[in-house]
């Protein structure tokens, strides 16, 4: 996920995340982190414009593709929006099963334009 930094710098992270129409949600889980204050979330605070990118290579580039979401985001530090987030990354993941609650705020992106490419075109 890209988002932009008070003085104008792109910051790119990966992150787990689960699409549910034009939504998106990430959640500061429990792996371990410096601070669940997370430098992606003051931007998102500072400016709510993010993209993410998510892309397939394989040997064989008839398979590759990659797919873009432009949107604008919130931070949600609690409520039942946050927990919603939760439990869909859960249906998703089965590894959000195994692990505690998690320890920090949803991020939720309401996608403005998706962008795709593939090499055949399907």
């Amino acid at each position: 996920m890209a988002t932009v930094s008070p003085d104008g710098a792109p910051h790119v992270v990966p992150i787990v995340f689960v699409a549910e129409g034009d939504t998106l949600c990430s959640v500061v889980d429990a792996k371990p982190k410096t601070s669940p204050r997370l430098k992606r979330l003051a931007n998102i605070a500072a400016n709510p414009r993010v993209t993410l990118l998510v892309d397939h290579y394989d040997e064989d580039w008839d398979e590759l593709w990659w797919v873009r979401a432009d949107g604008e985001a919130r931070v949600v530090e609690e409520g039942p929006e946050r927990r919603q987030a939760i439990e869909l990354l859960r249906a998703k993941y089965p590894q959000y099963e195994r692990w505690s609650e998690p320890i920090g705020a949803a991020v939720v992106i309401r996608v403005l334009r998706w962008r795709w490419w593939s090499l055949t075109g399907s």
